[in-house]
């Protein structure tokens, strides 16, 4: 039998979660009780519920994963936790485990993961919170969470208790009056079992191996030395027969490599590069805690993820599990590229836009009210869990391109011929200092909250835009009717264009200003054209109305997509 200990902590007043959690840098949650704080606070906001629960604990596999997977388990038996379900080594993939909250109905989850940002000593590490229905944790939820940090006082622990998290095992532990169990878990098996529910497996097998009528596809896959490494070599490697040599980066490590862990052209370049080649017929990229997903495909043909929302949305009944469920609805992010809201007229299907953070899907999916949603950040997913999936997502284009028989270029030519083309672009200029990124803020809205500001005309060489609206997105719930504000600033023009202007919340330290450009093309003889130069005269006009480059020094973003 093991005691509980309770030890004097210290109040940080930055502990704030963000768009998905708490993020800073290792070296914040490296100080002293900086972590069992936090940790202590997640189950105090859970009050009563939190006595005989069962919590999913996994995370990226970055640096620090298993340590704060041992501080966990000696908090949460303290806690009067019943029982906690760990991935073997501390890995478990974010889609998995909303799967895994869903399917054996626990009470959510701690996830350890910056996502996309990078890992290592001198990088970032993420603590979020997941609740029962497997997605984030709501603003109400984590604010309470926040509160309760900044006047916490003490964290209950178990010192004694060690539990070897790198094999397979349940062990049950006498703590007080109380037994708490900690079963440590193959955490690919029940993922993979769902991926084969939801598509069509032996449509796509004979797709990458080929048939008479057919020749073999050829897929390359990079995990970017993150999570989805091992449920990768299981899902393309083991049951769908792809060649080992086109598994690429699938070994989980605790600085990626030295990669930098956000599927993008930027940071994924080594792929995009080898696919150029044309070889490949497509490539694709996960992030890594594994919801964020990159599609390229031949001769490095990108696949902007605004568009391939829409298209999968337009051809969602091809895949099995959507022919069992119908399709309920769609919806995007705010300052994802409008697309998808075209095929929703067309399918006579409800389209939502909601501010960024995957939580604000949550509700609409429990009531029955979507099927498919999408952030232009390259996340993509539907009911089938409540966080975004990037294996998932893979798996539904090759499912949709086994259907099709074309090519995945050939996939967007016909989209756009139909619906016409929204190009879309955006502008990350990242670890910004705050005050300068929130002068670039002030700057826009400065001019959309003047009056005169609607039917102005802006002009950049020979195009002329006019403002139709603008404003600060808000969002209300139609669900639980609770209210969001201050998610952007909007510039929308009368053809249909628009300017985005967001502070983004996933990174650690600074600020990340965000510029979201789009324009509506119908002319077939623009659909193959760069999206850069026929956005050019709007990113001209963000770019001089912001000054960006006079507020921040930077002459150029960090990335563009």
């Amino acid at each position: 039998m093991m005691n509980i200990e309770e030890t004097k902590t210290n109040i940080f007043n930055d502990q704030k979660p963000g768009t998905s959690g708490l993020r800073k840098k290792v070296t914040v949650f490296q100080q002293e009780f900086y972590t069992e704080n936090f940790v202590q606070a997640i189950f105090d906001a859970q009050g009563d519920r939190v006595v005989d629960s069962t919590f999913v604990v996994g995370g990226d596999g970055r640096y620090y994963v298993k340590e704060v997977v041992s501080k966990i388990i000696k908090i949460a038996a303290a806690n009067r936790v019943g029982k906690l379900i760990v991935g073997r080594n501390g890995i478990f993939s974010t889609p998995a485990i909303s799967n895994y909250i869903r399917k054996y109905k626990t009470n959510g989850a701690i996830v350890l993961t910056a996502s996309h940002n990078p890992g290592g000593p001198d990088n970032d590490f993420g603590i979020k919170f997941n609740c029962e229905n497997g997605g984030p944790a709501p603003d109400q939820v984590t604010n309470r969470i926040f509160e309760i940090t900044k006047s916490l006082e003490s964290f209950k622990y178990v010192p004694n208790l060690i539990i070897d998290i790198e094999k397979e095992q349940s062990t049950a532990i006498q703590v007080g009056d109380r037994k708490f169990v900690v079963e440590v878990i193959n955490p690919v098996e029940d993922y993979v079992v769902l991926m084969k529910e939801i598509f069509d497996f032996p449509s796509i097998k004979e797709l990458v191996h080929g048939s008479a009528e057919r020749p073999k596809f050829e897929l390359i896959v990079d995990c970017l030395n993150g999570v989805t490494g091992p449920y990768a070599q299981c899902i393309f490697g083991t049951e769908l027969g792809v060649g080992e040599s086109s598994i690429v980066h699938s070994t989980p490590l605790e600085d990626f490599g030295g990669l930098h862990p956000d599927p993008n052209l930027t940071y994924a370049s080594n792929l995009v590069d080898t696919v150029r080649k044309g070889v490949y017929d497509m490539g694709v990229a996960f992030d890594g805690d594994g919801d964020r997903n990159m599609i390229i495909g031949k001769n490095a043909f990108f696949v902007n993820p605004s568009d391939s929302l829409a298209v999968l949305a337009d051809n969602l009944e091809l895949i099995p599990y959507f022919k069992k469920t119908g399709i309920k609805g769609f919806a995007r992010s705010m300052p994802t590229g409008s697309a998808v809201d075209r095929v929703a007229l067309n399918k006579a299907c409800d389209i939502f836009e909601v501010p960024t953070g995957w939580k604000y899907f949550g509700n609409l999916m429990d009531a029955g009210r979507l099927s498919l949603c999408g952030e232009e950040s390259f996340g993509t997913g539907s009911d089938h869990i409540r966080e975004k999936d990037g294996i998932w997502a893979c798996l539904a284009w090759l499912n949709i391109i086994a259907k099709l028989g074309k090519s995945i270029e050939e996939v967007l030519m016909d989209h756009w011929k139909i619906y016409g083309r929204h190009f879309f672009t955006r502008y990350d200029y990242e670890g910004c200092e705050s005050l300068p990124a929130n002068e670039v803020m002030i700057e826009i809205v400065s001019l959309i909250q003047n009056p005169k500001f609607i039917g102005e005309k802006l002009s950049w060489g020979d195009k002329t835009y006019v403002v139709q609206k603008a404003d600060d997105f808000s969002y209300q719930d139609i669900i639980d009717h609770s209210l969001t504000v201050n998610q952007g600033l909007r510039i929308l023009f009368e053809d249909g264009s628009r300017i985005v202007f967001r502070l983004s919340g996933t990174g650690s330290s600074g600020a990340t200003i965000r510029l979201y450009i789009e324009s509506y093309e119908t002319n077939p003889s623009t659909f193959m054209m760069d999206a850069q130069v026929i956005l050019k005269p709007l990113i001209n006009i963000a770019i001089n109305m912001s000054k960006v480059e006079e507020h921040t020094g930077r002459k150029f973003p960090t990335v563009i997509t």
